[in-house]
């Protein structure tokens, strides 16, 4: 049994010899070859060339095309911003900008920069197909939306549902045709990226998410391929509604328990993917840390429907020798390593807070993976900017990016247990989930009241 074959045994719940594993390198490929992250995700040679390096450093059993979660949104009209060292974030939403749904539609292999991403997957199939799985990524339906609309979504959810799922039906159908096109290039495994459900309900997710991806799902499986349902952030409500929603795979970040997820989806008969720790292990880590955590894993995971992988894709400056150290793990190889035991604690950094409680103004502390590259930590940013306007002379705020170590130690001593946050005078009050302006606003000047501003 090969690296592709195993994985896809695994994929579909069977029982295998050694975990599957997958690094979800999209900027990070970048890096690998010596080009910025805008040069990478702008050329199909760039993106064929980072695959083929990822491969030959990390040993893995399979690959994505690329992980980029802004191509269909830039087909559609979504301005985006590039970066050296992250994937594209939005930066507009046609539909909070005079757009109708009936001005927009389905983007085709001729528009934006699916011709790059559909010309570099026939290559990577091409040349890695026959021994690694290739997954094609796909955006979910309800990120989808929101990229269009913004954070009014969250309004039409509550005030004005039929519109939102007359949008959601929209992009169920951009969702599919985008996997049809990524099967039409022959990869294995199409997995629908949908991070933003996770700062949802579950009953929210079964009325805006479950009717419009399980259809994706049929049609991915209809046509033969694999499919998995992959959400960054605290998913941990809604574990047990991805796996009604009929994947063949789960895929969480590391905000979720891996036992508790491992035991919702053996009750589904669901496969599970994750959930290494992007930052604290595979960034800042070292070789052992990164070993140690992926023997914790599999042991968790288990030898049955289980995947080892990032909690998602894998940051631009990832340490390689991390990564390849993970692989070493996976392949029962770890001697070069055992002799690398250098500390990598944070200890060591010299966090000093402000104080809260005389300070003169209300202070909010955005505790995130990075809003530049992650969809909950951009839209959590901009709901604290749209919340604090007129009230700039009372309240000030910053972003602490846990891509850096010192915002790591930051995050330790604010005792914020996931991202993204929002801490309000140094007290954690949004735990990985986006408030709406409105409650935003009103918890802020209750703060601004408390201390007599």
């Amino acid at each position: 049994m090969n690296s592709k074959e195993l994985l896809l045994k695994a994929i579909h719940n069977g029982e295998v010899e050694r975990t599957p594993w997958v690094p979800f390198v999209g900027c990070h490929s970048a890096s690998l070859i010596g080009v910025s992250a805008e040069e990478y995700f702008k050329n199909d040679k760039y993106i064929v060339e980072g695959a083929i390096k990822a491969f030959e450093l990390y040993k893995p059993d399979g690959l994505p095309v690329t992980f980029d979660l802004q191509i269909e949104a830039e087909a559609l009209g979504c301005k985006l911003i590039y970066s050296d060292t992250n994937p594209p974030s939005v930066a507009s939403h046609p539909l909070a900008e005079g757009k109708t749904i009936e001005d927009l539609k389905i983007p085709t292999e001729e528009d934006g920069r699916f011709p790059i991403v559909l010309k570099a997957s026939r290559e990577i199939v091409k040349r890695l197909g026959d021994k690694i799985a290739i997954y094609g990524l796909v955006i979910g339906p309800f990120t989808l939306a929101l990229h269009l609309k913004g954070t009014d979504i969250f309004y039409q959810m509550m005030d004005e549902p039929e519109e939102l799922h007359k949008l959601m039906r929209f992009c169920q159908n951009v969702s599919t045709n985008s996997a049809k096109m990524y099967i039409d290039t022959g990869v294995d495994v199409v997995a629908i990226v949908d991070p933003m459900t996770s700062q949802i309900s579950p009953n929210s997710f079964e009325e805006f998410v479950t009717p419009y991806i399980i259809p994706v799902f049929e049609y991915i499986k209809e046509r033969g391929k694999a499919c998995s349902l992959f959400v960054c952030g605290d998913a941990t409500r809604n574990i047990e509604a991805m796996c009604k929603c009929k994947p063949d795979n789960i895929s969480i970040d590391e905000n979720v328990d891996l036992r508790y997820a491992k035991e919702i989806c053996s009750k589904y008969g669901v496969s599970l993917g994750g959930n290494i720790k992007l930052t604290v292990t595979m960034l800042f880590g070292t070789p052992l840390d990164n070993i140690r955590e992926a023997e914790n894993l599999m042991q968790i995971g288990g030898k049955k429907g289980y995947i080892l992988s990032p909690g998602c894709d894998i940051p631009f400056n990832t340490p390689p020798e991390n990564i390849k150290a993970i692989a070493s793990a996976v392949h029962g190889d770890v001697a070069e390593f055992m002799r690398q035991d250098i500390k990598s604690g944070f200890e060591d950094i010299d966090i000093k807070l402000p104080d809260y409680k005389n300070a003169k103004k209300v202070i909010l502390d955005i505790i995130t993976l990075d809003s530049e590259s992650c969809a909950p930590c951009q839209y959590v940013v901009e709901a604290v900017k749209s919340a604090i306007k007129g009230l700039e002379d009372k309240v000030e705020w910053k972003e602490y990016k846990i891509k850096e170590r010192e915002s790591v130690a930051r995050m330790i001593k604010l005792k914020v247990p996931n991202i993204p946050t929002i801490c309000i005078d140094g007290k954690p009050t949004y735990i990985s989930i986006i408030p709406s302006v409105e409650e935003l606003r009103e918890t802020i000047e209750k703060a601004i009241v408390e201390k007599g501003l």
